[in-house]
């Protein structure tokens, strides 16, 4: 039996790995390499284009109960990741060259699994297929599938942070901590402002010449990318509650500054530096500009610029089923962003739900739908519960069922969750043998 898979991503590899563990010949599709997105910076496979965080591990985080459903079901995205992970307190991080190395590693040890670096320009396959092309899916492609699903193609924009170079920042002016002292106080550079720098810094940001955004409306921007400069002009104290929030770090004096930059490790080495939180459309000269003007980056060297693009999701709960194939066609499942699930991991555990349940398609199985106290359950029920305004969503604890009785310390009940959900998880992949 062959299954193809269409794209490179992180939940394209997902579903490349859980197939092709199951003896199915796999042959994945990926375009870089002969043709390249506006964003991507290499030909790799899992290649990460915006931050190298995959958030928190923490068990009272919803991303932390996500990694260890994933974790339970055999991720191979997942323990890449911790194969190459860089300090980053309580968060998963990776070094982004190990970690695609690694993932394209493991694929082509597979003697079943096939690399073909071509663009795909339509939907007619001989074989079941999982189309994982990502919010980056060319022109071409995307016709194609808006022609088969004859469906309206929804749109929203993300964006990138800057990355800079370690040797440029002033250390004089900036310091190691983490906020409120989790983990190792040398995962991230603080860049203290005082009220004075931070009040000038706004005004230029918000002031400063954004790079132009073509046939898309430039209200609709997804709120977990917003750019920094459009925060800046929601109000003047805006970012030092989002961002810029000093609260929880205090600087070499043991003090709390007016507002702080955090800059994160983005390699193992911690040669180079993002600017957390900082997704930013401003042109390069702009960004350069008005970035220097935060102290300790003054003469930093920007390695990467900060980028802004099209992400493109389709209307899943009127196409999809929970297991993420097209509701006309079990042959064709889709994965990944263009799903509607927003976020690395949520990317990777869509990539890992859409191949059991195609595979399960194709071998005459039953639906895997997860618990509706899991995660990758609650994410499964958001692609394919119809709404009249249909958003991207990432994991979070809303998602899931309530307790009869009501757990009043908010950590407390997080902690809950998890175990719920782990406990869950684990009593259904033991039942249905996944």
């Amino acid at each position: 039996m062959r299954i193809d898979v269409v794209g490179g991503g992180l939940a394209g590899c997902e579903a490349a790995y859980q197939l092709a563990k199951r003896g199915v010949e796999v042959v994945m599709y990926e375009m870089r390499g002969q043709k390249q997105t506006p964003c991507h910076k290499t030909d790799g496979l899992a290649e990460l284009v915006c931050s190298n965080s995959l958030k928190s591990e923490a068990e009272d985080t919803a991303s932390g109960l996500l990694k260890e459903e994933l974790r339970l079901l055999d991720s191979l995205l997942l323990r890449c990741a911790h194969e190459c992970r860089v300090p980053a307190g309580g968060a998963l991080a990776v070094d982004r060259e190990a970690f695609s190395d690694s993932v394209t590693k493991a694929l082509c040890a597979f003697d079943n699994f096939r690399l073909e670096r071509k663009e795909i320009t339509s939907l007619d396959f001989d074989h079941p297929v999982v189309i994982a092309s990502g919010p980056l899916t060319s022109d071409a492609l995307a016709q194609a599938i808006a022609e088969r699903l004859g469906a309206q193609y929804l749109g929203f924009y993300d964006a990138v942070a800057p990355i800079v170079d370690a040797d440029g920042i002033d250390t004089d002016s900036a310091f190691f901590a983490t906020r409120y002292d989790k983990g190792d106080p040398t995962d991230y550079l603080n860049c203290p402002l005082t009220k004075e720098e931070y009040d000038a810094f706004v005004t230029e940001l918000v002031n400063a010449k954004t790079a132009l955004l073509h046939d898309f409306d430039k209200r609709d921007v997804f709120e977990a990318c917003m750019p920094v400069e459009i925060m800046a002009k929601r109000g003047a104290d805006t970012l030092r509650y989002g961002p810029m929030r000093p609260v929880g770090i205090r600087d070499k004096e043991g003090k709390r500054p007016y507002a702080v930059v955090q800059l994160r490790k983005e390699n193992g080495q911690g040669t180079m530096y993002n600017l957390v939180g900082f997704q930013t459309n401003l042109t390069f000269g702009e960004q350069k500009r008005v970035f220097s003007m935060i102290p300790a980056l003054k003469n930093a060297e920007f390695l990467r610029y900060g980028v802004m693009h099209r992400n493109t999701f389709i209307n899943a709960p009127q196409l999809l089923t929970p297991g993420f194939l097209l509701k006309t066609d079990d042959k064709i499942a889709f994965a990944g962003q263009m799903t509607g699930v927003e976020g690395y991991v949520e990317s990777v555990a869509s990539g890992l739900v859409a191949a059991l349940n195609i595979h399960a398609a194709a071998t005459g199985g039953e639906e895997i739908l997860f618990p509706a106290t899991t995660i990758c359950g609650q994410l499964q029920r958001h692609i394919s519960t119809k709404t009249e305004d249909y958003q991207p969503m990432n994991a979070n604890f809303g998602l899931l069922p309530p307790f009869g009785e009501k757990i009043r310390d908010k950590k407390m009940r997080k902690v809950a969750y998890y175990k719920r959900g782990k406990q869950d998880m684990e009593r259904y992949v033991r039942d249905r043998g996944i």
